[in-house]
């Protein structure tokens, strides 16, 4: 697949890496020259310096046989623009915008991405994609990490093993001999800062991050299990007003009647345009780092601190200053990744990386035949990826211990119609059943292989 990625900012960069890693033609487009030379220093890509809406820099990035054009400037005009530019000029078949404005996300303005209007066949708004995943975030609070899958009924979350964990230095293999009838699958093990694939005979040990497989009904027996409680959230504090602070104070208020919210912001305007477009909510306008007007909102009596500014050192600080006041749950928003390694030491819970969560939003429409989900995990170093068997697969027909997977990747559930079942070496992977597998980031390529979710699919 010949694929052109405009903008190599993070999340540019990161799409080029999965796409050039899986042997696709990637060529990456930016105005900025170090930007260009970092991508193609460090990745098997083509690079341009120039404006990617400019007709003759797309001409030269190959837009005429290109398959697909990923819009992802730090500019909404450049993006839409560059998607027009693409179709009127050059027929790309498929073209994906990042728009942040969230005037141009306006549903009541949706018929403004027809394709004899703005040609946009998929629009990524990193705001809402990083709202939802701080409801995610909030709805499993045992849990540092967390993605839905199979339609909400199956979900993935990541753990810290604590020394109260009753499966600690037990062998995989038998944690399926004493809950013979959970459904909950690990499929990936952080150690050391080491992401890895276990085996059955590989132990859980204190400190590890274990990201673990279930359906939803075997969701509170998998916490109690591994030594975590499902406490309810119902008084939460939001540090930061602007639209992902916004759009989670309005999702709680549409679809968590019983939640009580208050929003802290720092900017007059933002915290007047937040108290406009709220019913419910009380916004408080000041620093959320000042302890005053954290015990004014009620820190100490929160089950839950929500920190989202435009910073991620005032998030952390928040989030610190939060539980330093008394609050027992804090998420803080990052998008720097290397700061994800002092969450654990200063007591944050757990972290929204923004740029993953783009990451895996755009893939999950990149990898558009068979794949229904693709959720990229830590610093994309495994992704896991929720896939429909086709006929034409290699494994269909096969027994899960018969399939030729690498060592990077594990089952995690197969789902056969309404059941929803656990992957043993015995099962039959059929022609229509639903997978979910893990993968390290070195092996994806051969998952898709296997899956044949190629471009003969698009």
């Amino acid at each position: 697949m010949k694929v052109i990625i405009c903008g190599a900012g993070q999340v540019g960069w990161q799409i080029a890496r999965h796409l050039s890693g899986e042997k696709n033609d990637v060529t990456v487009v930016d105005n900025n020259p170090d930007l260009v030379r970092r991508a193609t220093d460090t990745l098997d890509v083509q690079g341009l310096a120039g404006f990617a809406s400019y007709p003759d820099i797309l001409d030269r990035a190959g837009a005429r046989d290109a398959d697909m054009i990923i819009a992802a400037t730090y500019s909404d005009e450049v993006n839409m623009v560059t998607c027009q530019v693409a179709h009127s000029v050059f027929a790309i078949p498929r073209k994906i915008a990042r728009l942040r404005s969230q005037s141009y996300l306006d549903a009541i303005y949706s018929d403004l991405y027809r394709r004899d209007h703005m040609p946009i066949d998929v629009v990524i708004s990193p705001e809402r994609e990083v709202a939802e995943a701080a409801l995610q975030r909030l709805a499993a609070p045992a849990a540092f990490d967390t993605e839905q899958f199979m339609g909400g009924r199956a979900q993935l979350m990541g753990l810290r093993l604590d020394g109260d964990c009753p499966v600690v230095n037990t062998p995989l293999r038998q944690l399926s001999d004493l809950f013979s009838t959970l459904r909950v699958v690990v499929l990936g093990i952080r150690r050391d800062g080491r992401l890895f694939a276990p085996e059955a005979g590989d132990q859980l040990f204190v400190g590890d991050e274990a990201y673990v497989f279930a359906p939803r009904e075997d969701i509170p027996r998998t916490l109690e299990v591994f030594g975590k409680s499902q406490d309810k959230q119902e008084r939460l504090v939001v540090v930061g007003g602007g639209n992902i602070g916004l759009a989670v104070a309005k999702s709680l208020e549409e679809h968590r009647s019983g939640t009580r919210t208050k929003v802290i912001e720092r900017d007059r305007r933002c915290a007047e345009r937040a108290a406009d477009a709220l019913e419910r909510t009380i916004v408080l306008n000041g620093d959320g780092l000042e302890s005053s007007l954290l015990k004014e909102a009620g820190i100490a009596r929160a089950d839950a601190v929500l920190c989202v500014t435009d910073d991620d050192k005032t998030n952390m600080l928040s989030a610190v200053r939060a539980k330093a006041e008394g609050c027992p749950y804090a998420i803080a928003l990052i998008n720097d990744p290397t700061l994800a390694a002092l969450m654990e030491p200063l007591g944050i819970d757990a972290y929204i990386n923004p740029r993953a969560t783009t990451v895996s939003s755009i893939l999950r429409h990149i990898r558009h035949g068979r794949v229904k989900s693709v959720y990229s995990i830590g610093d994309a170093e495994a992704e896991v990826i929720e896939a429909e068997v086709m006929s034409t697969s290699s494994i269909a027909g096969k027994a899960i211990r018969d399939i030729d997977f690498p060592e990077g990747v594990l089952v995690g559930a197969v789902r056969k119609g309404a059941d929803i079942r656990k992957p043993t070496g015995g099962l039959k992977i059929e022609a229509g059943d639903v997978v979910v597998l893990f993968a390290l980031a070195a092996d994806v390529g051969r998952v898709e292989q296997l899956l044949q979710v190629s471009i003969d699919f698009f």
